[in-house]
Parts: C-alpha cells; sequence; structure tokens
C-alpha cells in the first residue's frame, strides 16, 4: 500500500470517480423509491417494511456501506500495510466477522417483537446482518488498495433488485392491487428482494478482491496477528457508536406510532437527502479517510490539520446551499419525484414538511462524520462512541419536547408539538451538538485549531446560502408555473439553478477559498469550461 498520502490531482480523480459512481447508484435508488411509492404509498405493507428494515438496513448501510465502521476500519488499517499482509489480515476478519454475524443472523430470523406482517418481512431480511459485515470489510479493502469504482457502484444492484421484484409482484398482482392479499405478498417480495440486493453486492466484490491479490473465500484462524487488534480497536467502538444511531431510529420510531403514515414519510423524505449527500459524502470522506490515515505521526500535524480545514470546509460549501434549496423547494421537489400512484397531495404534504426539516440539518450531517472518520483514522473509535451514547439520551429529550409522547398519560413536559417534523428537528439538533463536542475533543488532542478562522468562513457561506435559497422560495412562489409533471420540473430545475448561482457568485466573492475552488471545478465540467 501506499505510504503517503495522494496529491491534490489524485484526490481530485479519485472524488470525481466516486461521484460518477455514487450519483448512477444514488438515482438507481431513487427510482427504485419512486416504484415503492407508486405500489404502496404509505399504506401498511411499506409502513410495517420500515420497522422490519431497521436492524437488517442497519447492518447493511452502516456496516456494510461505505464510509461504515467495518469500511472505515479496514481503510485505516491496511492504507498502511502491504498487500500481502492486508489479504491474510482480510481473511483472519472476514473470519471472525462472519461467525459473529452468523449469529446475529440466526436472533433476527427468531425475532417475534413486531406485528405480524414486519415479522414476516424481519425474518426474509435476518440473512443481511451476515452479508453486511462481508461486504463492509471487503469493500474497505478494496479502498484501501485504491479501487473505488465498485464499492461506489455496488449500491445499485440492490436498487435493480427491488425493481426487478416490484416488477413481477406488479406483473402477478392484476386485480388484488390494494388489497389485504396485495400488502402481505407485497412486502414479502420488497423484503425478498431486497435480500437479494445485498447478495449480489457481496458476489461483486470476489473477483476484484482477488485480482488486487487479496484473497479468496477461505477461513483463517490468524487472530493473533497485530492486524487484527488493531481493526478490532477501531471496529468495536465504530460499530457501538453505529448502533447507538440505530437506537436512535427506534426512538424515532417509537415517537413516530403516533403519527399515522409518519415512517414511511421519514423513509421516503430520508433517501431525497441521503440521494446527493451520500454523493457528496463519498465524494470527501473515501478519498480523504486514506489520507488522514497517513497522516498521524506528530511531525504531520500541520498538513493533518489542513486536511481537516479541507474536508469541513468543502462539506459546509456543499451542504449548506443544498440544504437551504431542500427548505425553499421541498413541495415541488416531492411532488415531482413522488406524486403519482398511491402517492396523493395528502403524503406528498408530509413528505415536504420532513424534506424541509432535514434541510436544516444537512451540514451538521455531513461535517461531523468528517469529525468521526479524523478520531477513525488517529486510532481512537472511543471518543466518537462516548458522544454517540451521550446523544441517545438528548434524541429522546427532543422528540419528546418536540413531538410529544405516544402513550397517554405520559411524563408531562413543556411540548412544542412539531409533529413528524419534530422527530428530524430532534435529530438535527442531536448532530449540531455532536458536531461540537467533537470539534472540542479534536482541538485537545491535536493542539490549537484555528476554529474563529473555521467559524467566520462557515458564518459567510451560510449567509451566501440563506440569501440564495430566499430567491429560490421567492421564485418558486411568486412565478406562475405551468400544471403537472413538466411545470414541476421546470420549476424545481429553474429556481434551483439560480439559488446556486446567486450562492456561488456570493460564496466566492466573500473570500472563502473552498467555495471557490467547487466553483471553479464546476466551470470545469462544463462544456467549454477553462
Amino acid at each position: 500500500m501506499a505510504e503517503t498520502p495522494p496529491r491534490s490531482g489524485n484526490l481530485r480523480r479519485i472524488a470525481l470517480v466516486v461521484a460518477l459512481a455514487t450519483a448512477l447508484s444514488k438515482v438507481a435508488g431513487l427510482v427504485r423509491q419512486q416504484a415503492i411509492a407508486a405500489a404502496f404509498g404509505v399504506g401498511a405493507a411499506y409502513d410495517a417494511y420500515n420497522y422490519a428494515y431497521v436492524l437488517p438496513g442497519f447492518l447493511l448501510i452502516l456496516l456494510g456501506g461505505i464510509n461504515g465502521p467495518f469500511h472505515s476500519a479496514m481503510v485505516s488499517v491496511m492504507a498502511r500495510q502491504e498487500r500481502q499482509q492486508s489479504a491474510r489480515l482480510l481473511a483472519a476478519i472476514n473470519t471472525l466477522v462472519g461467525l459473529g454475524l452468523l449469529l446475529v443472523t440466526v436472533v433476527l430470523a427468531l425475532d417475534r417483537g413486531i406485528h405480524d406482517l414486519a415479522v414476516v418481512q424481519l425474518r426474509l431480511m435476518a440473512p443481511m446482518a451476515l452479508f453486511a459485515g462481508l461486504i463492509g470489510l471487503g469493500f474497505g479493502a478494496l479502498n484501501a488498495a485504491d479501487e473505488y469504482w465498485l464499492p461506489s457502484i455496488s449500491p445499485l444492484l440492490s436498487s435493480v433488485a427491488v425493481l426487478l421484484g416490484l416488477g413481477l409482484l406488479w406483473l402477478q398482482a392484476g386485480a388484488e392491487i390494494g388489497s389485504s392479499t396485495w400488502a402481505f405478498w407485497g412486502g414479502a417480495v420488497l423484503a425478498l428482494s431486497t435480500l437479494a440486493g445485498a447478495v449480489l453486492q457481496w458476489l461483486i466484490q470476489l473477483p476484484a478482491l482477488a485480482r488486487q491479490g487479496l484473497g479468496h473465500i477461505s477461513l483463517s484462524f490468524d487472530w493473533r496477528q497485530p492486524g487484527v487488534a488493531e481493526v478490532l480497536r477501531v471496529m468495536g467502538p465504530a460499530t457501538l457508536a453505529s448502533g447507538m444511531m440505530q437506537v436512535n431510529v427506534y426512538t424515532d420510531l417509537f415517537f413516530a406510532s403516533g403519527i399515522a403514515g409518519a415512517a414511511a414519510g421519514l423513509g421516503y423524505a430520508g433517501l431525497l437527502v441521503q440521494t446527493p449527500l451520500g454523493i457528496l459524502s463519498n465524494m470527501l470522506l473515501v478519498p480523504l479517510l486514506p489520507v488522514f490515515s497517513r497522516l498521524v505521526e506528530p511531525h504531520q500535524r500541520g498538513e493533518l490539520i489542513q486536511r481537516i480545514r479541507q474536508g469541513l470546509m468543502l462539506s459546509n460549501a456543499s451542504m449548506l446551499p443544498l440544504g437551504a434549496l431542500m427548505i425553499a423547494l421541498a413541495s415541488p421537489i416531492v411532488a415531482l419525484v413522488y406524486e403519482r400512484g398511491a402517492f396523493d397531495g395528502q403524503a406528498s404534504r408530509m413528505v415536504g414538511s420532513l424534506l424541509m426539516a432535514y434541510g436544516f440539518g444537512m451540514p451538521a450531517y455531513l461535517g461531523r462524520d468528517v469529525l468521526v472518520r479524523v478520531f477513525y483514522a488517529l486510532g481512537d473509535a472511543n471518543t466518537p462512541f462516548r458522544i454517540s451514547v451521550a446523544g441517545i439520551g438528548l434524541n429522546a429529550l427532543f422528540d419528546w419536547l418536540l413531538v410529544g409522547s405516544p402513550i397517554p398519560g405520559g411524563l408531562l413536559l413543556p411540548q412544542l408539538n412539531f409533529g413528524a417534523p419534530g422527530l428530524v428537528l430532534a435529530t438535527v439538533a442531536v448532530n449540531v451538538i455532536s458536531g461540537v463536542v467533537l470539534l472540542v475533543a479534536l482541538q485537545r488532542r491535536l493542539g490549537t485549531l484555528p476554529l474563529q478562522v473555521w467559524s467566520r468562513d462557515t458564518a459567510l457561506l451560510s449567509l451566501a446560502a440563506v440569501v440564495g435559497g430566499l430567491l429560490a422560495w421567492g421564485m418558486a412562489r411568486g412565478l406562475h408555473w405551468p400544471a403537472g409533471l413538466p411545470g414541476l420540473l421546470l420549476q424545481t430545475s429553474l429556481c434551483g439553478l439560480v439559488g446556486a448561482a446567486v450562492y456561488g457568485l456570493l460564496a466566492g466573492g466573500l473570500g472563502v477559498p473552498e467555495a471557490r475552488q467547487l466553483g471553479r471545478r464546476l466551470r470545469e465540467r462544463l462544456p467549454g469550461g477553462a
């Protein structure tokens, strides 16, 4: 493996590859969600699926996904190793993790804790527990070997599997569409298709691992080699921290249970946020994590701080305008993407309000993840874990204050009753607080950080984003737009482009280097750009 961080040109090339592959995967995911919305709306089948998918989905996305704890642990260790040593490490970790997750698979298959429709779906998706860990380990090994396309494009397979499953279901269902039989079999097909997508993600990485000299399918019980302990030292707390995040999801679903359709609405709005967030997150974190890992020596401290600044400010420069546009154009975006079939105007209004709430928190989501990856690179997963544990209590408190308890006669506290958007705002508040605490802890770890300069530049970017968002909102509300799908497409695209252009001009003019850097890269990608 390389022992020095890649040059800026290499980082840009890696970011472009990751962005393209992730964009294709996210577009496929959006098409998948549109098909689900048309088939099930916010009805019983998809509502139950959201409850059943909590644990398997957590394991697949966080353990098996790019930038998950398994992926991050493997990259942080293998980026500093020779290829032959990494092959032995991967075989040993695969065996150890596979045995553990096989037990989790059995436990999930026996779960009886939720209602009947969700029980069936959970049992069908239970094997995802095993495949999730193997996917995350393998893709972490591939990224450490400087192979980025395959891990970033692989989620597309999950979307294709679900679309094929829904297509077959639609052809067979006929007159039963919308009936209780449709809900049962539709939920079962949705669960099986999700499992098939996970299996495909694992299978596709095996030839690539063999090509990189990282081994074939084999068992290895050599758990005493130094790299195993180092991986586990990061992986253990990182996985627990991700588990704490999933406890927050359970908490949100508990409070959502008193609001009809809220669980499904959170799923639809979450995908609209995760589509651009996932692309930008992978563009930043996938290239930077190996760089962070190779800059841990004391004499490299100055360059590490520069890279942290780069990650945080690029995060803010991209997420602030995106969040502002999500807030300004939430209603037309949701109508454009989802409003057809069983997804009616009432569902559109609910998801639109949730999307607006998500928009407020987009900078905090990505900024916190950048800081967490710095701690992983430093071999410290305990600090993010402790902060995640504290966040559970804060999330429950904020849920209670902003939504209220679904249990009649519960603990009486002052409540603001924001409804379903309150669940998202509670998560946003926790992410903001967690990010601030992580930044303070990092300053203590590394010494003096130029936080005053970083805060000033973030405030300038925020001002530019607010102006761009207000202009987009005014255009969307103040102008007369054609009816139907073409009108929605024109409204969202034109208002979004104008808002983004105004943000770019203001942010660049205010002198924030990362904003100018983003603008220069965008101009280079345009036809005729310099």
